[in-house]
C-alpha cells in the first residue's frame, strides 16, 4: 500500500490554492486513489522529470481534474509534482500550483528536499 507524505512547502501551496479552488482536497483524495494504483504513471498526464542530478525519481503530473475549475475538467492547468520511493511504497508531494501562476516546477525545492 502506498503510503503520502507531503513537504512543508507543499502544505502551504495547498492552503494558498484552497482559497481560489475549494474543491482542492477533493480533487487530490481523487488522484491519491489513481496513485495508489499506478503511481508512476507515464504520459499523457504525468512524465519523470530528469536532469536533476539526482536518483529519486520526481514525477510532474499535467492533468489534474480540479471541480472548482468549472467545465475544463483535466485540462484545468494545475500541476502536482511528488517524489516516488517504488522500495518504501510511498510519494512525497513537493508542489502544487497552477500553470498560470508559474511556468515550471522549483527545481531549487526539490534538491533542497532529496539530494
Amino acid at each position: 500500500m502506498v503510503v503520502f507524505d507531503t513537504l512543508l512547502e507543499f502544505d502551504k501551496d495547498l492552503k494558498r490554492l484552497l482559497k481560489k479552488y475549494r474543491s482542492l482536497h477533493t480533487d487530490l483524495a481523487v488522484v491519491k486513489t489513481i496513485l495508489k494504483v499506478r503511481p508512476n504513471e507515464k504520459p499523457p498526464f504525468s512524465f519523470e522529470i530528469n536532469n536533476l542530478g539526482i536518483e529519486t525519481c520526481i514525477i510532474k503530473v499535467k492533468k489534474i481534474a480540479c471541480d472548482s475549475l468549472k467545465g475544463r475538467g483535466v485540462n484545468s492547468g494545475l500541476r502536482l509534482i511528488y517524489a516516488y520511493f517504488p522500495a518504501d511504497q510511498k510519494i512525497t508531494f513537493i508542489e502544487l500550483y497552477h500553470k498560470n501562476d508559474k511556468e515550471n516546477e522549483d527545481r531549487k525545492r526539490i534538491l533542497d528536499n532529496f539530494r
